[in-house]
């Protein structure tokens, strides 16, 4: 009797470990699933599966749990989705990787459809990916999408010199906005405060 309870005691006492080892690999297996659908999902959709493979990679490089990798990939491959219906509607059936990645860059940063459809569709082709990062750091930066819209369609119709410096007065922008970001934490840490740091923006 008495090798009978110690038995129970120590099957009970691995029983926790146990399930949650079978439950941890339910979880893996269901985050895997979840991103092979999205990657046939765009296999179907015509989207290169190679844009979503580099955010698999990406997050399994930094150690990110798989949870995590997936719901980051689904998300991207809806900004990819509304990206290249943005570029379809401007007559960019079959953009390069490049432009159909930047423009999902814009989505995920809040520039609305009807910003990116026109700014693809007015943008020469070889400053396309810089006037859609441009106008995606100016709307990271506070600007309403039509206004910064407005800004970098100036900006295309003065030259590629005045997008150039455009593009270089965003970078320095997101350049100061990252440092006050920095300071204002340290200043926070130090006077004894909770310092919330939240991820960094995609490019």
């Amino acid at each position: 009797m008495r090798r009978t309870t110690m038995f129970l005691a120590t099957a009970l006492a691995f029983m926790p470990v146990t399930l949650f080892a079978q439950d941890s690999t339910s979880a893996a297996g269901g985050s895997d699933a979840r991103v092979h659908a999205a990657l046939e999902t765009a296999l179907d959709a015509g989207i290169p599966v190679s844009l979503l493979e580099r955010k698999i990679a990406e997050g399994k490089a930094k150690g990110i749990p798989m949870d995590r990798i997936a719901a980051a990939v689904e998300k991207r491959l809806d900004a990819l989705t509304k990206a290249g219906d943005a570029l379809a509607k401007a007559g960019l059936e079959h953009p390069s990787e490049g432009d159909l990645s930047v423009a999902a860059d814009a989505v995920q940063g809040g520039v609305s459809a009807t910003a990116l459809t026109t700014i693809s569709q007015t943008a020469p082709q070889d400053r396309r990916a810089v006037a859609i990062a441009v106008l995606t750091e100016l709307v990271a930066q506070g600007n309403a999408p039509e206004s910064a819209l407005e800004r970098v369609q100036t900006a295309l119709a003065r030259g590629p010199e005045a997008l150039a410096n455009l593009h270089g007065e965003t970078a320095a922008g997101a350049t100061a906005n990252a440092g006050g970001g920095a300071v204002g934490a340290q200043v926070g840490a130090s006077a004894g405060t909770r310092v919330e740091v939240g991820p960094p923006r995609s490019r």
